[in-house]
């Protein structure tokens, strides 16, 4: 890679999966690095590693991942294998996402159930809250350059940001408002500056 590339700058995106089984054992990987806040790691691998995407297509997969039902990367997950593969790309992709962390989650949670009432245990995982914070935030500044060229413009995406935020964390409106209320006012004036 091109050194003359600055840090903020997106990298383009190189293409695609190489086959089903690449699509596969790259989303069973996504998932089994996925504890706590998985949006750092899937960001970090489909637009840093593997570049399968752009950060600005990353920030409108991950927003239509985010208003469908369902968890967020599971939804990434099936959109981007129905994109390169098809339906059995969409099929591939979900049973990476689940076959092996489902058996991962059942083994621990085995476990755990000896040692749920230990406080250490109790107290290491209230610890690890923090951490999938920061990773969140973390994601969350690091994606923010991808807005100079989103077609609110930079003081729009960021006054939506902020409501957002206001919203969620600090008036504790359920996020289905949230998401409806805001995400049409930023849908239509989108719409109006492209039309």
């Amino acid at each position: 890679m091109s050194s003359s590339i600055d840090a903020g700058a997106t990298p383009p995106a190189a293409g695609r999966p190489r086959s089903l089984t690449d699509l596969f054992v790259s989303f069973t990987l996504l998932a089994l690095q996925g504890f706590g806040g998985v949006l750092a790691v899937v960001q970090r691998e489909l637009v840093e590693k593997k570049r399968w995407l752009t950060r600005e297509e990353f920030i409108e997969e991950w927003s239509v991942a985010q208003i469908m039902p369902g968890p967020n990367v599971i939804n990434l997950s099936i959109t981007l294998g129905a994109r390169y593969f098809g339906l059995r790309g969409a099929l591939v992709a979900l049973a990476g996402m689940l076959t092996l962390p489902l058996l991962v989650v059942l083994g621990l949670a085995l476990i755990y159930a000896g040692f749920a009432d230990d406080p250490h245990v109790r107290g290491a995982l209230r610890g690890m809250g923090a951490v999938a914070a920061g990773l969140i935030m973390g994601t969350g500044l690091k994606l923010m350059s991808a807005l100079q060229k989103n077609v609110l413009g930079i003081p729009l995406s960021a006054a939506l940001g902020v409501l957002t935020f206001a919203g969620i964390a600090l008036l504790k409106v359920p996020l289905v408002w949230v998401l409806l209320g805001l995400g049409t006012i930023g849908s239509l004036q989108a719409w109006r500056k492209l039309g």
